[in-house]
């Protein structure tokens, strides 16, 4: 996986006034592009297509302070007019093309980017590989935009909605793994961008011929292969550093990937006042 992701840079740099075609480029490597745009910005901490955008406005911050046209330099740089350009110019370095040529800057420059694997051996991951046939998520749903550190507060608000006894009607309703009561993320933007939208459901697995209460959301989930992640410790920071060691550590260093699919999060036990937990992460994955 490392070795794919350097390669996509390596073709990011060849033409920065073109987007790279992910979708030919992961299948000529072996991979797909959905595994490609997740890893990418875990790793890197942006999407591609941000890291993209800053390496494009930083080469042509260079052009800026030469005498070329400004039309001719957006185009140069992927850009159909100037407007354009000077918004995403803008966006990246903080200023205008115009306040560039007339005092240098300031300006924010992006590297070109390298991944290494540090292989350090010290913090083995328990996990465990399921293959589960077609299963049904039943619960209460909501869109919430994604949050990648601390606790979500709207997915806060969207649970304290929930009548109290309702936590206990859907745990009656938990017939298979993953058990109990479920944090299901669902419809996630590839690029796993900070802010964008998902669907959140507060729910729990059952079987697909299963009945569910009409007043529930569900999610159909189709049969596939799951790698299981089981995490302990103080909630939700172990939680977030284990699915962040999914990217950095464990799946370049096995033969899976991620498929397209929910992630599901199986709360096994916790504290009264939840600040610690044992959990189980569940990923959607299939064989490179």
């Amino acid at each position: 996986m490392i070795a794919i992701l350097n390669r996509v840079i390596e073709l990011v740099e060849l033409d920065l006034s073109d987007d790279v075609d992910l979708t030919s480029v992961a299948g000529s490597l072996g991979t797909t592009e959905y595994h490609v745009r997740r890893m990418f910005s875990s790793l890197a901490g942006m999407p591609l297509s941000e890291y993209v955008r800053r390496r494009r406005m930083t080469v042509a911050a260079a052009d800026l302070l030469g005498d070329g046209e400004l039309l001719e330099i957006a185009v140069r740089h992927g850009y159909g007019s100037t407007e354009a350009f000077s918004r995403a110019f803008r966006t990246v370095h903080g200023v205008s093309p115009a306040d560039v040529r007339r005092d240098g800057g300031p300006l924010r420059s992006q590297t070109q980017l390298r991944f290494r694997l540090t292989v350090e051996g010290n913090s083995p991951m328990d996990t465990r590989i399921a293959d589960r046939p077609a299963f049904r998520l039943a619960g209460h749903a909501a869109r919430v935009p994604l949050i990648h550190e601390g606790v979500n507060p709207h997915i806060q608000a969207h649970i304290a909605a929930l009548p109290a006894g309702e936590h206990e009607r859907l745990k009656q309703l938990s017939s298979i793994e993953p058990a109990g009561l479920l944090q299901v993320s669902a419809d996630v933007d590839p690029d796993y961008t900070e802010g964008s939208e998902l669907t959140y459901l507060h729910g729990v697995a059952v079987s697909e011929d299963a009945s569910v209460p009409g007043d529930l959301d569900v999610i159909e989930v189709p049969a596939g292969t799951w790698a299981v992640f089981r995490t302990e410790g103080p909630y939700p920071t172990a939680l977030q550093a284990t699915w962040a060691a999914t990217a950095s550590d464990w799946f370049p260093s096995n033969p899976w990937r991620l498929r397209p699919g929910p992630s599901i999060v199986s709360v096994l036990d916790r504290s009264s006042d939840f600040r610690t937990a044992t959990c189980e992460l569940w990923l959607p994955v299939e064989r490179e």
